[in-house]
């Protein structure tokens, strides 16, 4: 089987599941919690122990039950494992440190755009403008949500930050393209993918980091949300939905993240929203929609009410 032949279901699936892809969209809201995660709930400085305990044990729980891929599906699965992991998430630490959080998650809110881009020789895809809109009204929103005036910019952090947003997307445009090998379901590719992640970044762990001295009630708490939530069923909804939605229409679901995390810290870190960050959420929300395929697609629900009345 080619890797064309093996991802046609995925390209054609979104049609046929009555919408249950979209339970991708938990991932982008759970991811949204990071910020409060981290800030309150788990050890300080640890950045390469939470990359680990997101990819470790998520390998090792979800390759239960499957069989061992096709000596030619490893590489696969390496390539994706630094995509989507053990590459990514050093990126991501290098722009928390040096770059502040709204001008992080601005250059992340360009993956929508990315993904359409790379989809077109990847997957023969075509662009169409209603995408471009959506990206760019997603970007607007995410600004006008996290970005504050007083911003710094750091070089090297917006080179790690836009580094990570081409990862993530050409990740998730691969993951598409080659499918999943035959006999083998979403949650065994998600599993082999993090498993060999969290087999790369524990040596890096140990080496850096070490293992923490003491461990408090609530930074334990904070770990087993990171594994069990963060993690395994995060990602298993991610590449559950790859594998039914379009990875245009998967990317903008992760417009989401931010507006999360704003509405966290209003609820939970008394956090106050303006009129501008409050627009700002609404944009990314009409973003959201515009970016699925056929979401205004008013000819084709005419004509389909129209063969429904005949």
């Amino acid at each position: 089987m080619t890797a064309e032949s093996a991802s046609a279901p995925a390209a054609t699936a979104d049609r046929h599941t009555g919408g249950w892809g979209y339970l991708a969209a938990l991932t982008p809201i759970i991811f949204g919690t990071t910020y409060l995660l981290t800030t309150e709930f788990l050890p300080p400085g640890r950045p390469m122990l939470a990359a680990l305990m997101r990819s470790l044990p998520t390998g090792l729980v979800l390759i239960i039950g499957s069989r061992i891929p096709p000596r030619r599906w490893m590489a696969r699965f390496f390539v994706l494992s630094v995509l989507y992991a053990s590459g990514l998430f050093p990126l991501l630490f290098i722009a928390a440190y040096r770059l502040p959080g709204g001008v992080a998650a601005v250059i992340n809110s360009l993956s929508p755009l990315l993904v359409v881009v790379i989809s077109v020789p990847l997957l023969g895809t075509t662009i169409r403008a209603i995408q471009i809109v959506a990206g760019i009204l997603g970007m607007v929103g995410v600004a006008l949500l996290v970005l504050r005036s007083d911003a710094a910019l750091d070089a090297v952090g917006l080179i790690a930050m836009a580094g990570a947003a081409i990862m993530f997307s050409a990740a998730t445009v691969l993951t598409k393209r080659w499918g999943r090998p035959e006999g083998m379901t979403s949650i065994g590719v998600t599993g082999w993918t993090f498993l060999l992640a969290g087999l790369t970044l524990l040596p890096a762990t140990l080496l850096v980091e070490g293992l923490p001295d003491n461990l408090t009630a609530r930074n334990i708490g904070g770990l087993i949300y990171l594994v069990v939530v963060s993690g395994i069923l995060a990602y298993a909804l991610w590449f559950w939905g790859l594998q039914r939605l379009s990875a245009s229409a998967v990317t903008f679901l992760t417009l989401l993240n931010p507006v999360t995390a704003a509405v966290l810290g209003w609820v939970v870190l008394d956090q106050r929203l303006n009129f501008w960050q409050l627009l700002g959420a609404v944009l990314i929300l009409i973003s959201v929609l515009l970016g699925q395929p056929g979401a205004f697609d008013w000819r084709r629900r005419r004509r389909s009410a129209l063969a429904s009345r005949m």
